[in-house]
């Protein structure tokens, strides 16, 4: 058995390995009711959406008409992340909604957006605390004031990364032109742009799992196994979705009008899965970590280190 200090880093595995890892993750996925809990958050996330399109393209009607290059690209990114029906439902939406555009919708979708988006933050704690086996004990100001900050933080982490893949280039363009750092700072741009919309992702995610569940004295990391599983998942299970969907879809014919919102739904069930899952990855290790006597790790129950 390995020395407590040998395991004290999350990626110590807490003295497993991958596949012992894995394992365990499996079985209390399959005991708990994380599935359920993904449902719940797929209905936060679309309560979220169509609020926070609708802010967003108030925003874009002060700058730009419908059509715009800006609105093109990213709603053109989206239906290459998300299933086709879904992207083109939310294409439709905000056509839609953006048609009768003014500040008052502006408030109310931020707000909205806002109010929702947190009560689907609240849903990932709650369940981020039973992966850790501990009971919600902060102030309901305190945890209201922690799922804002997260949804603020997200979304600033998310817009920025949006913006690196939409235009990315050029923004090195401009910074080589400004600086005078020439065609090799371009070059270059190109290729560490990627790296870096995939760290803003990969802090979301961080963020997510440090601050979310109810744990005293934790260590901080920028990257952490649980967040690097629950992207990859994420990746994973939105493609073969897309793949799936390609091939097989049948939604239409069941649901009718409505095939474009139950898939819309199946993949922000998916994506709430994702984000479970991986902070499950960060428990187990958590947990496997106390077992081998690590003095910081605390045992399931536990919120702070024995």
């Amino acid at each position: 058995m390995r020395d407590g200090a040998e395991v004290a880093s999350l990626w110590k595995l807490g003295g497993l390995t991958w596949r012992e890892l894995g394992r365990r993750v499996w079985v209390d996925v399959y005991r708990s009711d994380l599935f359920t809990r993904a449902a719940a958050l797929s209905y936060y996330f679309l309560l979220a959406l169509f609020p926070l399109l609708l802010f967003l393209t108030t925003v874009l009607g002060y700058f730009a008409e419908a059509g715009t290059e800006l609105r093109r690209n990213l709603l053109g990114y989206l239906a290459r992340v998300a299933p086709r029906s879904a992207a083109a439902l939310i294409s439709t939406t905000v056509d839609e909604i953006s048609r009768n555009a003014d500040g008052g919708k502006l408030s109310l979708g931020l707000l909205a957006a806002l109010w929702f988006a947190s009560q689907g933050m609240g849903a990932v704690a709650e369940t981020l605390n039973a992966s850790y086996g501990v009971r919600e004990s902060r102030p309901l100001w305190r945890t209201s004031l922690v799922s804002i900050g997260l949804t603020v933080a997200l979304a600033v982490l998310i817009i920025s990364a949006l913006a690196l893949v939409l235009y990315g280039g050029e923004i090195g363009e401009a910074a080589a032109g400004r600086y005078d750092l020439g065609d090799a700072f371009t070059s270059v741009w190109s290729v560490i742009q990627w790296p870096i919309v995939l760290a803003f992702v990969l802090l979301a995610f961080g963020l997510i799992y440090y601050y979310a569940p109810d744990l005293r004295h934790q260590k901080w990391y920028w990257i952490t196994p649980g967040s690097l599983a629950g992207v990859a998942l994420w990746l994973l299970v939105s493609c073969l979705f897309r793949l799936y969907l390609r091939y097989f879809d049948r939604y239409t014919v069941t649901y009718g009008s409505l095939g474009a919102v139950i898939i819309l739904l199946l993949w922000f069930y998916l994506t709430g899965a994702a984000i479970l899952v991986g902070g499950k990855v960060n428990a187990e290790i958590e947990h496997a970590a106390a077992e081998h006597g690590a003095p910081d790790a605390k045992l399931p129950g536990e919120k702070n280190p024995s």
